[in-house]
């Protein structure tokens, strides 16, 4: 077990807390606390005759787990996590934790197809050449929006924001994404999980286009690299508080 961990595992089950001493170590408040129990982050709390609420170090390592959970993978689906370990459910805890690494290793795949597209766009525009076809591939907004896990009006958004150009079948008037569009929509998805706003995902994209003044879009990219292996260094965190967390957890109940 690492040493950072071991103490967060209950020596004491029976030394009893008060919602303010969970809260002093993370900087929140007793109410704070008692909101994480009832939405079930924490485990249910005995009560003293007076209704007090009694946390054990049990509750203060579930505490530290959702937290780490919360850094590496959000708010909504580190609830998920301790709702289903609370809940027995510990194969669906993990399934939530697959998603988040399936969505950060999709993340790394579209950082480095983005990087190659970069570099490719910079070879052409130095040869004065123009970019290759980027081949047959045609797909409607409804796919692209499936495939990125977006609905169609996000996309009719971005492209209302100039981010996105597709194509209009003549014929049936309908968006049409070629290869280079999918693209352009999968860095915008990138950005916009990093917190940049349309106009500057605008900026980014354009540039990719036209190939010229890539120096922001470099350090975006650089930056984006830095986000990656922080959520990948705070999942390897998260998944150790949780690991320490089911361990002592099952050995509370026997």
């Amino acid at each position: 077990m690492p040493p950072e961990l071991s103490s967060e595992l209950p020596s004491e089950p029976t030394k009893r807390l008060r919602p303010v001493d969970l809260g002093r170590e993370h900087g929140l408040s007793a109410q704070a606390v008692r909101n994480y129990e009832q939405d079930g982050f924490l485990p249910t709390a005995e009560r003293t005759p007076t209704g007090y609420r009694i946390y054990t170090e049990l509750h203060a390592a579930a505490l530290r787990t959702f937290l780490a959970l919360v850094r590496a993978y959000g708010h909504a689906p580190a609830g998920a996590v301790m709702n289903a370990v609370h809940a027995g459910r510990t194969d669906d805890a993990l399934t939530a934790l697959d998603h988040g690494h399936a969505q950060l290793l999709r993340d790394r795949e579209t950082l480095a197809s983005v990087r190659g597209a970069v570099e490719h766009l910079a070879e052409t525009a130095e040869a004065a050449e123009p970019a290759p076809d980027p081949g047959p591939l045609a797909l409607s907004i409804g796919e692209v929006a499936h495939r990125l896990g977006l609905t169609p009006a996000t996309l009719r958004t971005w492209e209302a924001a100039g981010i996105l150009l597709p194509q209009r079948d003549r014929a049936t008037g309908h968006r049409v994404f070629r290869a280079t569009d999918v693209r352009d929509a999968e860095l915008a998805h990138l950005l916009r999980r990093g917190g940049y706003r349309l106009p500057h995902i605008a900026a980014v994209v354009g540039q990719i286009r036209t190939a010229g003044g890539t120096s922001a879009l470099a350090a975006a990219l650089t930056d984006w690299q830095q986000r990656l292996t922080a959520r990948g260094l705070a999942m390897l965190s998260a998944a150790a508080h949780l690991s320490a967390y089911l361990t002592a957890a099952a050995g509370s109940d026997r």
